[in-house]
């Protein structure tokens, strides 16, 4: 058995749940927060047989979709340019997945 760990944006959250329920895939959801941006994000825990990874992780990147972020917090500029500060774009999105090897497990 594996358990994964799946890191998705948090405007993708709730499509990637249904999805993985509807695929029959038991799953727990929660909300979380990443540290860079400290934005939302929903964080899915799972275990599954083997087989079933790749179904998992296929799913998680079909309804996981990359965007553009413009930063509220101003970035300095190089002090050459005068010391000006401008927004930055940022990519978010998409998913981080975590899979590990399950030692034992039970559902109680």
């Amino acid at each position: 058995m594996k358990l994964i760990f799946a890191i998705v944006n948090n405007d993708d959250g709730a499509i990637v749940s249904s999805q993985l329920i509807k695929a029959g895939i038991h799953v727990t959801k929660m909300a979380s927060t990443g540290g860079f941006l400290k934005k939302g994000n929903h964080t899915f825990i799972t275990a599954v047989e083997d087989e079933e990874v790749d179904k998992v992780i296929d799913i998680i990147k079909k309804y996981s979709k990359k965007r553009t972020y413009s930063s509220s917090a101003d970035v300095v500029a190089d002090a050459s340019l005068g010391g000006s500060v401008a927004p930055i774009q940022i990519t978010i999105g998409g998913a981080t997945v975590f899979v590990a090897n399950i030692e034992r497990f039970e559902r109680i």
